[in-house]
């Protein structure tokens, strides 16, 4: 039976993993002034108290994303308990756990999330997409749903959450089935001084192109350097149930990239990054009419990107 071929990069890149970007807005009161009384000096009314500054975060994307993520503290919606944040970013390739979604060519990519102060958020992620397939895959954009609850413990902050691989406008060849799937997520990150450490566990009860269980893990670390350079480095493994309808073994990727504000105070964020799996050329997604000898869409490469946060 013909099965439907899947190339993942670039940004989901989005760790992520896998291209980056940042934008922070503070707020702050100023200070009454001094009043003066024609005879003698009255007190100078005391300032009013600054209003806290906001939190900076990262803009969440799906485990294994590639690209670097700046931070911001969003945009509040007054009254509500509300923030918004969001993504743009440009990359040379968009890939997904060491795998090209874009048949390694450019990807354009945003995201979104609403979340809530009790700990709860909703999200979107998009990106253009393109896959090879047998007899063909028609795959132009790739739109994900993200919900969850984000919460802390100690100084360990987790996110659990569902994300929901939707591919709007496929259409089923014969023989193949749609890509689209669903996950649920758990991911972790701890902060200790200029370094951080995370690690995500994703189970799907049938992973892309219904080709069963799908199991994956990632641990990885950002470390602020001088000049204000963010090194990062990522390591998965992905399981798949029903290797030959997705076309690879299971297989694991890494990733070691850097990023830097492309000026200061711009929120705009370059990064590139070293890409690879495990998988071999003749292993990648072969398609028998099409591509015998594999794909190289799993192959090495450097990954570019640029982004900014609001």
């Amino acid at each position: 039976m013909a099965f439907v071929r899947r190339d993942i990069a670039g940004g989901r890149a989005l760790q992520r993993r896998g291209s980056g970007f940042a934008l922070l807005f503070a707020l702050a009161a100023s200070g009454a002034a001094a009043q003066t009384a024609p005879a003698t000096v009255a007190p100078a009314p005391a300032a009013p108290a600054a209003a806290p500054a906001a939190t900076a975060t990262e803009v969440e994307l799906p485990s294994g994303i590639s690209g670097a993520v700046g931070s911001t503290s969003g945009i509040a919606v007054p009254g509500t308990g509300l923030t918004v944040t969001g993504l743009g970013l440009t990359a040379s390739d968009y890939l997904f756990r060491g795998i090209s979604q874009t048949r390694n060519t450019w990807a354009v990519q945003g995201a979104l999330d609403v979340s809530h102060e009790t700990g709860l958020y909703v999200g979107t992620f998009a990106s253009n997409a393109k896959f090879l397939g047998s007899p063909w895959n028609d795959t132009r954009q790739e739109i994900d749903a993200l919900a969850g609850y984000r919460f802390k413990i100690g100084s360990v902050n987790f996110d659990t959450g569902w994300i929901g691989y939707y591919y709007p406008g496929q259409q089923k060849a014969p023989g193949t089935q749609l890509n689209e799937y669903q996950e649920v997520a758990v991911k972790a990150n701890y902060t200790i001084d200029q370094l951080k450490v995370m690690g995500a566990f994703n189970f799907s009860p049938n992973w892309f192109g219904h080709s069963g269980k799908g199991y994956y893990i990632e641990a990885g670390a950002d470390l602020t350097l001088p000049w204000s350079i963010t090194a990062s480095t990522r390591i998965g493994r992905q399981w798949i149930e029903r290797n030959a309808v997705f076309g690879t073994p299971d297989y694991n990727w890494y990733s070691v990239g850097f990023s830097r504000e492309v000026y200061p105070d711009t929120g705009l964020i370059a990064a590139i990054g070293w890409y690879g799996t495990t998988i071999g050329r003749s292993q990648c997604m072969p398609i028998v009419d099409r591509a015998p000898g594999g794909q190289y869409a799993c192959s090495s490469k450097a990954v570019f990107s640029l982004s900014k946060a609001f």
